[in-house]
């Protein structure tokens, strides 16, 4: 079993899976759109990963305000989050995505990547920290 995790975002989709073990994320790739409803090549791409990873469960992240409401993001996301339960049949986990970018901004600092190459890896790995925190989560429930 693996489990698939998600920031969606208006252009972008970044994407990460977790090992088989669900001890670790892996970001695999971003999918972008031209247009940010237009979300038919997205689900399209999503569904090709669900078969090839063998993926039972997602986790989305919901871009909460720092006061912990609920934006116009987070209800686009959670738009999302119902045409992925109805297109892939799988159960979507909505996940606190607050600081992530951020998160993966600080990584790419200390790698010594460039600010300008930073926008084309920064939701993949935002994807990788919503995953994580999820797999983590699980694993200290597990050990309660």
């Amino acid at each position: 079993m693996r489990i698939m995790g998600l920031d969606f975002g208006s252009k972008t989709v970044g994407v990460a899976i977790s090992d088989a073990l669900l001890l670790t994320a892996q970001g695999i790739e971003i999918i972008e759109r031209k247009e940010e409803n237009k979300l038919r090549k997205t689900m399209a791409r999503i569904e090709e990963l669900i078969e090839e990873y063998e993926v039972q469960e997602i986790v989305l992240g919901l871009p909460k305000n720092m006061n912990d409401t609920l934006g116009a993001r987070a209800e686009l996301s959670m738009e999302f989050k119902e045409n992925l339960e109805r297109r892939t049949g799988l159960h979507v986990k909505m996940w606190d995505e607050r600081l992530t970018t951020v998160a993966a901004d600080k990584v790419m600092m200390e790698a010594g990547i460039r600010r300008e190459n930073r926008k084309q890896h920064v939701d993949r790995i935002a994807a990788c920290f919503i995953l994580q925190g999820y797999l983590d989560y699980l694993k200290n429930e597990e050990n309660k």
